[in-house]
């Protein structure tokens, strides 16, 4: 008896009862249908924390002044970060952009009460190393820097709190008395939800500006960009060694970047996409014992079928590859099923929604693969039994 032979006989007997068929399939269906849909949620909503992450800039490198030489020496101004340690840090290898932070606060009328604000002094590179976007206008140059212009740029939420609109050319902001220039509109290119010093009332100001107002070039906060991730952590250890040749022995700098928290993230998302996996491999587990439960019903009512045969020259591998058949066409029909099902449910969210949802193909292949190997593993047993079923005995069988 050959594959296509076995498929023959397989369907015609699962013909005879369809109704039974269709409610083993049912299981296989549901089971495939959540791996799919479990895979590739799973695995899209890693892909979209990774993302978050990255578009903070995988290659970024954050320091700050943390603490004095020793714990009873006081601090002292020259252990701060200074704008002559952000033009070294621009200097050194691997690094393709730094812009330094200070950040002060004033208070602005809105909606009829004052309101703290934060003015962030920066450089014209910040836009650069913190992905900011554009909205509208522009962002501030290096002659803006130079010159010491009183230029500004504003969060949209802010923007659209005082103008009623993000289009702010011409208009202008009173900041620590002193009348800016609203020159553009900013937002971060992803959100922080007010974890970084950006927060959704914020005005961005040339540093050179800021740092006049505060009558010192002290730096609060540098940020550096590395030629790329794999530069990230020599980057690091040579800002470190640069920090420690250029400030008194002992002055501790926090210098951290985003790839370790990169690394957890995606360790964390694939225990996720793990134990999801696992939980829905459950359900065609369950889905395989029914299968087995049902062919061994089947066994027994075709216990007479089976003596006939053998008695007729049927060898017992024959016996067996035919159930077996039977076994394996209700896993797979009921996986292809299953995967037309969970394939469906990312493609109508897409249809009615336009959220684009990518079903990775491995998801399909272990969906596809799994019910084949729980036809195999249920069915084996009942095929076997039938098997080795004793013709004489079978025969008698009433």
């Amino acid at each position: 008896m050959n594959v296509v032979e076995a498929t023959s006989f397989a369907y015609q007997s699962l013909s005879a009862n369809k109704l039974r068929a269709g409610l083993t399939m049912l299981g296989m269906v549901i089971g495939t249908a959540s791996i799919i849909l479990v895979v590739t949620i799973a695995l899209t909503g890693r892909d979209y924390i990774l993302q978050q992450i990255q578009g903070l800039g995988s290659n970024l490198i954050y320091l700050y002044y943390e603490a004095a030489a020793t714990a009873s020496s006081p601090k002292a101004l020259a252990d701060y970060l200074s704008l002559e340690d952000l033009k070294a840090i621009q200097g050194l290898r691997h690094i393709v952009a730094a812009t330094g932070v200070v950040t002060s606060h004033d208070r602005l009328a809105i909606d009829g009460r004052e309101r703290e604000i934060s003015v962030i002094g920066t450089t014209p590179e910040y836009k650069r190393v913190r992905n900011l976007r554009i909205i509208s206008g522009r962002s501030f140059d290096d002659l803006d820097e130079g010159s010491f212009n009183k230029v500004c740029l504003l969060t949209e939420e802010l923007a659209r709190k005082l103008f009623g609109t993000v289009e702010v050319r011409g208009k202008s902001v009173k900041l620590f008395q002193v009348r800016f220039e609203a020159i553009g509109v900013f937002k971060e290119g992803v959100e922080t939800f007010g974890q970084s010093e950006v927060s959704t009332y914020s005005v961005l100001v040339p540093l050179s500006i800021l740092q006049r107002f505060n009558m010192t070039d002290k730096i609060d906060l540098i940020y550096a960009s590395a030629t790329s991730n794999s530069y990230v952590p020599i980057a690091t250890q040579n800002i470190q060694q640069l920090l420690d040749s250029r400030h008194r022995f002992g002055s501790a700098y926090r210098i951290e970047n985003l790839t370790e928290m990169l690394r957890a993230a995606g360790r964390i998302a694939n225990a996720l996409t793990l134990v999801l996996f696992l939980i829905a491999t459950v359900s065609l587990i369950i889905s395989g014992i029914g299968i087995m439960n049902i062919m061994l019903v089947t066994v027994t009512e075709r216990t007479k079928e089976i003596g006939i045969k053998m008695a007729i020259g049927a060898r017992r591998s024959e016996i067996l590859y035919q159930f077996l058949a039977e076994a394996i066409f209700l896993s797979t029909s009921g996986g292809s099923a299953g995967i037309i099902v969970g394939l469906s449910g990312p493609l109508l969210a897409n249809w009615f929604t336009g959220l684009d949802i990518p079903i990775p193909w491995v998801s399909i292949l272990v969906a596809f693969t799994l019910s084949l190997i729980v036809g195999v593993t249920f069915g084996i047993i009942p095929a076997n039994r039938a098997a080795r079923m004793n013709p004489v005995d079978a025969l008698r069988f009433e």
